[in-house]
C-alpha cells in the first residue's frame, strides 16, 4: 500500500536545499567581509524582528502597526537589566522577551477582537502611546539620550565581546538560527494550519468550533517574544539603546522589508531584511536621500511584478529554469 500523501500546508514550510545557502552566506560574512561585521550583526537583528512580524500578519493574517512596541520593551528590557547589574547575555535575553510576551498577553485579548482598519489604526495609536511614554520617562529610559554605558559578562564566561565584533554576530546569528527553526516547527503544526485557517477565514474557522480569539492571542504572545528577543540582542550588541526602538519608523521598515521578502513565506525576512538594510547603508554613502528613491522603486517594482516578494520572484525563476514551472 503506497503511503498517504502529505499536506502540502503541513510541508511547505519543511527543510530545502536551499536553506543551507543562506547559513553559509551568513557565516561566510565572517571571513569575506569581517569590516561590516557591526552591519551584519545589525541585518541579523532585523531578519529575527521581521520573522516575528512575518508569524503575526503572514499566518495569523493581523495587520499592526505597533508591533514595535515589543521590540522597544525587548530592547529596554535588556538595557535596564544590565545597568541594574544582570550582565549575563542569555538569561537577559530571555528575560526580555519574557517580558514582552507578558504585554502582549496583556493587551492581546483586547486588541485582537478588532480587524481590519480599526486593528490598524488602535495598534498605531499604542505604539504612538508608548513612544511618548518612553520619552517621557527620562527617569527610566534615558528620553532623547537613551541609554548607554551598557556592558555584559563574557558569553558564556570565556568569549568577550571584543572590538571586532565577531562574538556578537556569531551571538545574533545563533539566535536567529534557534528562533526560526522553533518558528517553523510552529507555523508546519496543527495549530500553524488553524492560525492560516483564521486567516483565510476566520467566520468559517468559527463555525467549524475552532477558538479563533485565543489562537491568535497565543500567536500574538509568540510574536511579542520573538521581536522582544530581537530589540534585546540589538541593546547587546551596539551597548545602546534609544527612542529609535519605538518609532513609527521602525514598525514602517519591517513592513516594507516583509513585502520586500514575501508575506508568509516564513524565509521572506531573510530576504527582505538584508536587501532593504543594505540598500539603505550603502545608497545613504552617496546620498541622504537616495535610499529613499532606489527602496520606493524597488519596493513598485516587487509588488507589481513579483507575487510573494523578490523570495517569490527568485522561485518562480528558479522553476522556470529548472522545467519545474511547467509541471505545476
Amino acid at each position: 500500500m503506497s503511503p498517504l500523501p502529505r499536506s502540502s500546508i503541513l510541508s511547505r514550510h519543511r527543510f530545502n536545499l536551499a536553506e543551507p545557502l543562506w547559513w553559509g552566506l551568513a557565516l561566510g560574512v565572517i571571513i569575506l567581509f569581517p569590516e561590516y561585521l557591526a552591519v551584519g550583526t545589525s541585518v541579523l537583528v532585523m531578519v529575527l524582528f521581521v520573522l516575528s512580524y512575518d508569524l503575526l500578519l503572514g499566518f495569523a493574517g493581523v495587520l499592526s502597526l505597533g508591533h514595535t512596541v515589543f521590540f522597544g520593551i525587548g530592547a529596554y528590557a535588556a538595557g535596564l537589566l544590565a545597568l541594574a547589574g544582570w550582565t549575563e547575555a542569555v538569561t537577559g535575553v530571555l528575560a526580555a522577551g519574557a517580558i514582552s510576551a507578558v504585554l502582549a498577553a496583556a493587551l492581546g485579548p483586547f486588541l485582537l477582537r478588532l480587524r481590519g482598519l480599526p486593528l490598524i489604526m488602535i495598534t498605531l495609536s499604542v505604539g504612538l502611546v508608548f513612544f511618548e511614554a518612553a520619552s517621557k520617562a527620562t527617569w527610566l529610559t534615558g528620553g532623547d539620550d537613551g541609554l548607554s554605558g551598557i556592558e555584559l559578562a563574557p558569553l558564556f564566561g570565556r568569549f568577550g565581546w571584543g572590538m571586532y565584533g565577531h562574538t556578537k554576530y556569531l551571538y545574533a546569528l545563533g539566535w536567529l538560527f534557534f528562533l526560526f527553526y522553533l518558528t517553523r516547527r510552529i507555523v508546519a503544526s496543527p495549530f500553524g494550519v488553524a492560525l492560516q485557517g483564521i486567516r483565510e477565514n476566520d467566520a468559517r474557522m468559527r463555525l467549524m468550533g475552532n477558538p479563533v480569539l485565543p489562537h491568535l492571542v497565543v500567536a500574538y504572545v509568540i510574536s511579542a517574544a520573538i521581536a522582544g528577543i530581537a530589540g534585546a540582542l540589538l541593546t547587546q550588541t551596539n551597548s545602546f539603546v534609544g527612542l529609535g526602538v519605538m518609532g513609527l519608523d521602525n514598525s514602517i521598515d519591517v513592513l516594507i522589508m516583509l513585502v520586500l521578502g514575501g508575506v508568509g513565506r516564513l524565509f521572506g525576512g531573510f530576504i527582505g531584511a538584508p536587501v532593504y538594510m543594505l540598500v539603505k547603508h550603502f545608497a545613504s554613502l552617496w546620498g541622504p536621500y537616495y535610499w529613499m528613491f532606489m527602496i520606493g522603486a524597488l519596493l513598485i517594482v516587487v509588488v507589481r511584478v513579483g507575487r510573494g516578494g523578490l523570495l517569490g520572484i527568485i522561485e518562480r525563476v528558479t522553476d522556470r529554469l529548472t522545467g519545474r514551472g511547467v509541471n505545476r
